[in-house]
């Protein structure tokens, strides 16, 4: 069955090549033009995953991101303005998985894309040396990776698949610092360029998603300039 991807983008030049392109290369295209058309049409079918605009009519993409979070931890790839850093932090603050800067080369998109599927079908995926189940546990924390499930207290934690793959990266070896490099290559795979910030914008998500349900929770601890590890319980 193809995959199916989502964009959303007020640019219907945009649409039309990135749709041609997609579709040469064997994926479904669904195509919105605003956020509330795309918010309508991902509630009753969701994509595989979706390539949103942030600057559009009706419902920009923060709010459409903000909403679809609410329910969905589908995979998000922002598209951003050149130099916009705002846009990108607030995309990764608001649990997007990857960004691409405008104008962009469809051929990257292309790869980030893959790239991202690969990651959201791997966290899903059984792992391997883990546990035959592919469940970790690390004293509150249970990751269930045939699920994409994580528990803290028995409590459910929504993760989008960036953030998954950075808790299993630290969990795995509780106490061994992580550099933003190594988390990089565990989160994106290699020869992906992400900057730290990126992994930065992550963390603290993922610090925000834990406390809520357990505002005593400091198990992810930042070693400045060197990176961040899993406390060992």
């Amino acid at each position: 069955m193809k995959q199916t991807i989502a964009l959303v983008d007020d640019d219907r030049h945009i649409l039309e090549s990135v749709q041609m392109t997609l579709e040469q290369e064997g994926f479904a295209v669904r195509t919105y033009t605003d956020g509330e058309s795309a918010l309508q049409g991902l509630m009753t079918r969701p994509a595989d995953l979706a390539v949103l605009d942030i600057k559009m009519p009706r419902m920009d993409g923060m709010e459409l991101l903000q909403r679809l979070r609410a329910r969905s931890a589908m995979p998000v790839i922002f598209l951003t303005s050149k130099d916009d850093e705002l846009d990108e932090l607030m995309g990764l603050r608001l649990g997007a998985d990857d960004y691409v800067t405008k104008p962009f080369s469809q051929r990257l998109l292309l790869e980030r894309i893959r790239a991202l599927l690969r990651r959201n079908e791997a966290s899903r995926a059984e792992g391997s040396g883990a546990a035959p189940t592919g469940v970790i546990g690390r004293g509150d924390l249970t990751l269930d990776e045939t699920k994409h499930q994580c528990l803290w207290k028995g409590q459910d934690i929504q993760l989008t698949v960036t953030e998954f793959l950075l808790v299993k990266a630290l969990a795995a070896r509780p106490g061994m610092v992580k550099s933003r490099d190594q988390l990089i290559d565990a989160a994106y795979g290699e020869n992906v360029y992400v900057d730290d910030r990126t992994i930065d914008s992550h963390i603290k998500r993922l610090r925000r998603k834990f406390r809520a349900v357990d505002d005593e929770f400091d198990q992810i601890e930042t070693l400045y300039g060197i990176g961040y590890r899993y406390k060992e319980a």
